[in-house]
């Protein structure tokens, strides 16, 4: 932990350093950052302790092109670093799923609309076999996958949810025949999967909805749109998290050119399912 009378006396300084480096008097510097000379005069006195508002320390960091990590002493990178945090981040997809970052975006993401291309069958809608079996294949941990599975079936369940997801026709239809990833994955776990998918798109509908559109003629990347707040695509065990507006709004319109490429809508998804699973000898 920072104690607060070492951050308040690093942010006076950089403060200094940033109106030495402008070349302006404090009351053009004050004006130029939204507050008065006398504001400024208290910031740089160090007469408290306390930081000023969030407003302020963002107006700050803006106008003189430093990010705030660098302004509040938490990072020697005073330049492009703290600009690319606002519009893209890095973050792993370790631990337990309670503190995955999905699960903190999910959380705050409630009550809006959630846009979900995922990488494979889609988390929630997998049986324990799949959970067990794609385990064993990708390495990755039993438990979290397990935990993700669960968390997401609990939140389509809330009364506020609202998801649609959009997978290729063709990743259902490779899954039915046990090709690719999948296989050596028994017959019967893949109809016990289909019946299961088929039996929760009921459920679910239109609370969730799946479209499957045509893998040869669109084309995505697995991510995961958070309302208007965030975008994650998934990249292994990282997700690369874009924040800002513009970033998101240009993935939101590739979901819906994915689902305008849909050839099996949501209303048809649970029938189509069952129909795969039929057709598995």
């Amino acid at each position: 932990m920072v104690d607060k009378r070492d951050l308040s006396g690093l942010f006076r300084e950089r403060l200094r350093v940033l109106l030495a480096r402008s070349g302006k008097n404090q009351s053009a510097f004050a004006s130029d950052v939204g507050i008065d000379r006398s504001a400024l005069s208290q910031l740089l006195s160090g007469a408290s302790p306390r930081l000023p508002r969030a407003e302020t320390l963002l107006n700050i960091a803006a106008e003189h092109r430093v990010s705030l990590d660098w302004l509040m002493g938490l990072s020697q990178d005073e330049g492009l670093t703290g600009e690319m945090r606002e519009t893209f981040e890095m973050e792993e997809a370790t631990g337990g799923y309670d503190g995955t970052p999905l699960a903190r975006w999910h959380a705050e993401a409630a009550g809006t609309k959630i846009r979900y291309v995922p990488a494979g069958i889609p988390d929630l809608l997998r049986t324990e076999a799949l959970i067990d079996f794609e385990s064993d294949v990708s390495l990755r941990s039993r438990e979290v996958q397990a935990g993700e599975t669960q968390y997401r079936i609990d939140y389509t369940r809330r009364p506020e949810t609202d998801m649609e997801i959009c997978m290729p026709r063709h990743a259902l239809e490779i899954f039915a025949a046990g090709m690719g990833v999948w296989s050596g994955f028994p017959a019967e776990a893949r109809r016990a999967q289909l019946r299961h998918m088929a039996g929760l798109l009921d459920e679910l509908y239109p609370a969730v909805r799946l479209y499957l559109y045509d893998g040869r003629q669109r084309y995505s990347l697995p991510y995961t749109i958070f309302g208007p707040y965030r975008a994650a695509i998934y990249a292994g065990d990282v997700y690369l998290v874009l924040n800002s507006t513009a970033a998101i709004r240009a993935l939101t319109r590739h979901f819906d050119n994915l689902i305008r490429g849909a050839v099996v809508n949501a209303h048809e998804a649970a029938r189509f399912a069952a129909e795969m699973e039929s057709g598995i000898r």
